[in-house]
């Protein structure tokens, strides 16, 4: 990739076009004003879309309740008023989980993709998914845990011993972490972890029963101190992925011009790391490993703005519990009064929407 092609955000070298006292100074501020206006443009058509699935969540599913009741439920609930009594019980829970699972999700899809520079990966090419599920998998077989609130830290600890795992691995030797090493190593450890989940599987079946409902991927079952306890390491995760956003507009352009720019490899891609464990970490002890959620949303940030991390993080962010509440949505009105699980309906949107994104850029590229 030339400095022509740099993403927005990068600090230009002396010299070159569009840097400092350069010729195209005002081509590369005529870039950043487009990209920022792009970004606050879709900053309001995404926070309208998830103002609207936050509504169609807490009013629709085998009990419709009207908006005005959804209002009345939340700020003057009635006592046994059985509409309020669904709203504030059962489906508040439910959002502010499909929120902060999907935020989570979202933003440690986009610091994937940027980390591997690979468009088509996702949380789960860490080996985060798969140490989740083989910690889970161990806590029920071993330890007889049978809740979601169980699960929690196993999933978590899980999560976190894989990648890290994979980023120490894949550290050393030359050049330390370079994308195609933790892309290998993530799939070894990915590989290594899905073979011992399906060798304790095939010899117990109480705990393919256990995790099962696990693995699909669900908003039900998850009550608020569950939601409390992982939202501290969501929020300290979306810091820490705002601040890595620079250093993946750099790493972009290879890692020899980004330690010209002045920018510490190693330490960045550990930050990146770190984040995506805080956050894809908390989302999968919380939902489950939903996994089109980081594939498909950073796609629809780059649809929208560009390149430019600075921005694709922070969208991502927030077009991901657009898609995971709608697949909530969906779930329940597809099978009603019955529901279908987040994590199945998420799958068909995923690839619905990764193949209209396709599609579209090959048209763009004929």
């Amino acid at each position: 990739m030339s400095l022509l092609d740099r993403p927005a955000g990068v600090p230009e070298l002396p010299g070159t076009p569009g840097a400092p006292g350069a010729p195209g100074t005002s081509g590369a501020a005529g870039t950043a004003a487009g990209t920022a206006r792009r970004g606050a443009v879709g900053t309001v058509v995404l926070l309208a879309l998830l103002g609207l699935t936050v509504l169609a969540s807490l009013a629709l599913g085998a009990r419709d309740v009207a908006p005005a009741d959804v209002w009345a439920a939340l700020v003057s609930p009635v006592p046994g008023d059985n509409d309020h009594l669904v709203v504030r019980e059962l489906r508040l829970p439910r959002t502010l989980i499909g929120l902060v699972g999907g935020a989570a999700l979202g933003a440690a899809g986009a610091l994937v993709q940027g980390v591997t520079r690979n468009p088509i990966a996702d949380p789960g090419l860490l080996g985060i998914n798969a140490g989740a599920s083989l910690a889970v998998v161990v806590a029920i077989a071993a330890l007889g845990v049978g809740s979601v609130g169980g699960y929690l830290w196993f999933a978590f600890a899980g999560a976190a011993v894989a990648a890290l795992l994979v980023h120490g691995a894949a550290s050393r030797g030359f050049e330390g972490a370079t994308p195609v090493k933790l892309a290998l190593v993530g799939a070894a450890v990915t590989a290594t972890c899905t073979s011992l989940v399906s060798v304790v599987l095939l010899t117990d079946r109480n705990t393919l029963d256990e995790y099962r409902f696990w693995q699909v991927g669900s908003l039900v079952g998850r009550s608020l101190p569950v939601l409390a306890t992982v939202l501290p390491f969501v929020l300290v995760g979306l810091v820490l992925a705002l601040a890595a956003a620079r250093v993946l507009n750099a790493l972009a352009l290879g890692d020899d011009v980004a330690r010209g720019l002045g920018v510490d490899v190693a330490r960045g891609r550990l930050l990146v790391v770190v984040s995506v464990v805080l956050l894809c970490g908390s989302a999968v002890s919380l939902v489950g490993p939903i996994a089109f959620v980081g594939l498909v949303v950073p796609h629809v940030a780059r649809l929208l703005v560009g390149p430019d991390h600075r921005w694709t993080v922070p969208l991502s962010a927030l077009a991901g519990p657009v898609l995971l509440l709608t697949a909530d949505v969906l779930g329940r009105l597809v099978a009603g009064p019955a529901e279908v699980e987040a994590g199945l309906v998420v799958a068909v949107l995923g690839a619905t929407v990764l193949l209209a994104l396709v599609r579209r850029t090959r048209s763009v590229a004929a």
